[in-house]
């Protein structure tokens, strides 16, 4: 079973997508801030991550830097309000695996996570 952490601080996107992805077959924990994000992602074995840019504490482009540069190879899909044409090059280029921007259809979001666990 594939482990996917949703890094989310509202808690109306985090619980819409941990029941979705438990309703999946996947196995899901959520983080609400950056550094519980590090503090997870580097010590529990994941399969994806699922980060939010606009986080409290540390920043999502803070918690991506970090794992990057711990040659963390975890996958991630940035999933955020963001959608401007430098933003998405961005996230890219600061080393996420895929970006989808808010609001949007479960099923793209599915879509996106099945291509990143294949």
């Amino acid at each position: 079973m594939n482990r996917i952490l949703i890094v989310e601080d509202e808690s109306r996107i985090a619980s819409f997508l941990e029941k979705g992805l438990r309703k999946q077959g996947y196995e899901v924990e959520i983080a609400t801030n950056g550094h519980e994000a590090i503090a997870k992602a580097t010590t529990t074995p994941y399969d994806l991550l699922l980060l939010d840019l606009g986080l409290p504490g540390k920043d999502g482009w803070a918690v991506l830097r970090e794992l990057r540069q711990s040659s963390q190879k975890l996958p991630v899909i940035i999933v955020t309000a963001r959608d401007g044409e430098t933003d998405r090059a961005e996230i890219l280029q600061q080393g996420a695996n895929d970006y989808l921007s808010k609001p949007f259809r479960f099923s793209e979001l599915l879509e996106k996570v099945k291509r990143q666990l294949a």
